[in-house]
């Protein structure tokens, strides 16, 4: 005879979150414990190192809402957008290098930031760098591409997002490969070059 398992019980702050985030914004979450977001509704997300996301804002200024989780970053970008950057990628020859960026759409999820305002339940937990605005003002800001059902320049250039993480990140790969070289070069060798 099989024995019936009750699902887990989940907390009055996961409650609180994932209503905050159906309420607030109108977002899907998975309905489980950590809350997680569906992806490729009402948005998609680039992930790329922490290091890298912060210096690729810093070139592109305007852009939808940003949340960090550990050493990650997470740029929300319009719906659908992650079916395009492969293709934005190979378009500005960054296509077949090793970034560390990818792109989460339809059928994924991320954890979901604390709403704004709250506490962090623990050391490395998502938490929103740049909140979403109210209900559908989010979805307006996210960065999409110009010409294909973009809201006419009201949101930033998702060619441009791309390029400048993408830089980014090809930066972050170089010093640490540099750090790593000089941490196990041999004390008092030269460099030969050729």
């Amino acid at each position: 005879m099989a024995t019936l398992v009750p699902p887990p019980r989940s907390s009055p702050e996961h409650d609180d979150c994932a209503q905050w985030y159906a309420r607030e914004l109108g977002w899907a979450t998975t309905g489980t414990s950590p809350v997680r977001l569906l992806t490729g509704l009402r948005f998609d997300v680039l992930e790329l190192p922490a290091a890298a996301g912060h210096a690729a804002l810093g070139r592109v200024g305007r852009t939808g809402p940003v949340a960090v989780a550990g050493q990650r970053m997470r740029l929300l970008v319009a719906a659908g957008s992650a079916d395009e950057v492969p293709g934005l990628l190979d378009w500005l020859e960054w296509g077949g290098i090793d970034l560390d960026l990818s792109a989460v759409g339809t059928g994924g999820h991320i954890d979901a930031p604390v709403p704004p305002g709250r506490p962090a339940s623990s050391p490395g937990a998502a938490v929103w760098l740049r909140p979403p605005g109210p209900c559908r003002e989010a979805e307006r800001s996210l960065p999409a591409l110009g010409g294909f059902g973009s809201s006419g320049g009201d949101a930033p250039d998702l060619v441009r997002l791309v390029d400048a993480a993408a830089t980014e990140c090809h930066r972050v790969r170089l010093a640490h490969a540099r750090n790593h070289l000089w941490a196990h070069q041999p004390t008092g060798q030269p460099l030969a070059f050729s």
